[in-house]
């Protein structure tokens, strides 16, 4: 009984890691499956896949259909997500994935102005000073891509690819917010997959290429990962402060360079590394900032921790 409360305390951080782990291993998945099959058929997949398997789950719960207004933001997330992965997916074909990871996490940056456009929230001089790392960072990397010699016409395309997904992946975070006030994350798991599956199949007489056999069960690994990382983040995120658990979603860097290493002979360079040390300063001084300031409400005024995951 006495290790009770520890284990309550550690649990949330060993979910938050699995769940980390579980889509940094559905990127590598995924840049594999793009690179065999085309990125547009892998994506399709993944998501009608992930659909598949995590909508039995909210059947089970009997909430019935959503309302008009819950059933709204669902479409606009799946519609914003279907073309974030797309193209989030097409970058991991051109770049390599620590790389890629890296410059991913300049969006939780972005997600704080479009904050103060969209809901009129207050950006303190820490968010300042955090973008400018965010900037300072993504310099360091190209910087050493181009002192590599590395910066040619598939690596810009790349890039471009990465900074849109970048975008729609900041106002992602304004949506999972709205959203996360009226619906429950297995609900929002399922249309988040099944909108964006739907939305995709609308371009297949154009870019469908037929999977080989053996791409199928990379792409229903992928799924599946993706649902079981999505899972183990909500339930950790539901147990535990936000500032707890953020500093582990970094790791998903890690596995990046190792996966990278492992699968696709990628190596890990000094000026990646160092741009993604200045890039999660600067997300870890908001997140510091943002633990301060509610460390300074008193515990039961305080919001209920409505941080999602990604899908």
């Amino acid at each position: 009984m006495s290790n009770a409360p520890e284990i309550s305390r550690i649990a949330p951080i060993f979910a938050a890691a699995l769940g980390v782990a579980c889509l940094s291993a559905m990127d590598a998945v995924m840049k594999g499956a793009a690179l065999a099959t085309g990125v547009y058929t892998a994506t399709l997949l993944r998501s009608l896949f992930g659909a598949g398997m995590i909508a039995p789950f909210w059947l089970s719960q009997r909430t019935g259909w959503p309302t008009r207004k819950v059933m709204k933001l669902h479409i606009e997330r799946g519609v914003l997500s279907a073309f974030m992965a797309l193209s989030f997916f097409y970058a991991l074909t051109k770049l390599p994935l620590a790389e890629a990871i890296a410059l991913s996490f300049v969006a939780p940056l972005l997600a704080l102005y479009l904050a103060r456009v969209l809901l009129g929230e207050t950006i303190s001089s820490q968010a300042v000073l955090a973008s400018i790392l965010g900037l300072a960072g993504t310099s360091i990397i190209l910087a050493g891509k181009l002192g590599r010699g590395e910066f040619d016409t598939d690596a810009l395309y790349g890039l471009a690819a990465l900074a849109f997904s970048a975008v729609l992946y900041a106002y992602n975070f304004i949506v999972i917010r709205r959203q996360s006030q009226i619906a429950g994350p297995v609900e929002i798991a399922t249309f988040h997959s099944g909108v964006g599956g739907i939305v995709l199949l609308i371009f297949a007489p154009f870019f469908w290429v037929t999977p080989q056999l053996d791409m199928l069960g990379a792409l229903v690994a992928g799924g599946a990962l993706t649902v079981a990382g999505a899972m183990a983040l909500a339930w950790a995120y539901a147990r535990a402060e936000a500032q707890a658990l953020v500093p582990i979603e970094y790791s998903g860097f890690v596995w990046a360079s190792i996966l990278g290493w492992a699968f696709f002979d990628e190596a890990l360079t000094i000026s990646t590394l160092a741009g993604t040390m200045v890039i999660v300063s600067g997300c870890w001084l908001v997140a510091r900032a943002k633990a301060a300031d509610r460390a300074a409400v008193p515990f039961e005024h305080r919001p209920p921790n409505r941080r999602k995951p990604r899908v």
